[in-house]
């Protein structure tokens, strides 16, 4: 009886001593779940995805008429005399709310849990909008060639963006499954544009007398699928849901400096897939 006893605790703790030897294992530190869950994402590579989006474009139309205007008035005497072109014809801001549809493609490198990559995004959809507005004016005092003007001038002009797409360099950092990022990087437009003007010159002898109406000038631009460019920024994340499929939330700010100065804000989901 006495040898078993001593038997059966050599044993123990032989034992023992291999159970100690074993890998930290979080089954035997009774931390399973833990150990599953901390496993790392890995974003390093190619992917792929598809977006929607919604949001607001903010246009200002001042001075966007202004070039056109002085084209047209070139060497008049209402130009050299009253600077017509000069005129702040209270064209204004307008501001529309619109949808849009596209994808997006890129890459990522990840060192530890920093990621950098480059990406380039598209969206399809209508943003843009229009302003028309009216000013006359009567000559204080009679012009070199002896007579009064009256002068109105008028403008209208709009801008239609149908593609927008932004090449981006963007940094993030990994959080398990989550990848907040931030982004800055250029911006490309294909907007149809429209300004048109018309100046009205009327003349009389006297400041107070019968204007006589001179043949109106005028001169309109349109241009269509015309190529607009600018900047853009904005933050994000990406959430890993299962193997290389992920969710996207975004916004995105987008400034166009051509012809007429239009920010676009929007906010955007869509799903991808790293290869």
């Amino acid at each position: 009886m006495r040898s078993l006893v001593v038997a059966v605790s050599v044993c123990g703790m032989v034992s023992a001593a291999q159970a100690a030897d074993l890998p930290d294992l979080p089954i035997l530190r009774g931390g399973l779940t833990e150990g599953l869950s901390n496993a790392r994402v890995n974003w390093d590579g190619y992917y792929v995805g598809v977006q929607g989006g919604y949001g607001s474009s903010d246009e200002n139309f001042n001075g966007s008429t202004k070039n056109m205007t002085a084209a047209v008035l070139a060497n008049t005497l209402i130009e050299s005399e009253m600077q017509v072109s000069s005129w702040n014809t209270n064209l204004g801001k307008q501001s529309a709310r619109s949808s849009g549809f596209g994808a997006f493609v890129g890459y990522n490198s990840q060192w530890d849990d920093v990621v950098l990559g480059v990406e380039a995004s598209y969206l399809h959809g209508k943003f843009g909008g229009s302003a028309s507005s009216s000013r006359s004016l009567v000559s204080s005092a009679a012009l070199s060639d002896g007579n009064y003007h009256s002068v109105t001038s008028t403008q209208t002009s709009q801008i239609s963006i149908k593609d927008m797409a932004t090449i981006r360099g963007r940094a993030g950092y990994a959080l398990g499954c989550f990848l907040p990022y931030a982004f800055f990087g250029l911006a490309l437009g294909n907007a149809d544009l429209g300004q048109t003007v018309t100046v009205q010159d009327r003349v009389s002898a006297t400041q107070l007398g019968t204007y006589t109406a001179l043949t109106p000038l005028s001169s309109n631009n349109i241009q269509h699928n015309h190529l607009i460019y600018g900047y853009s920024a904005g933050l994000g994340v990406d959430v890993n849901l299962v193997g290389g499929l992920f969710a996207r939330a975004e916004y995105e700010y987008i400034r166009f400096t051509s012809t007429v100065d239009t920010s676009i804000n929007t906010v955007r989901a869509g799903v991808g897939y790293k290869f």
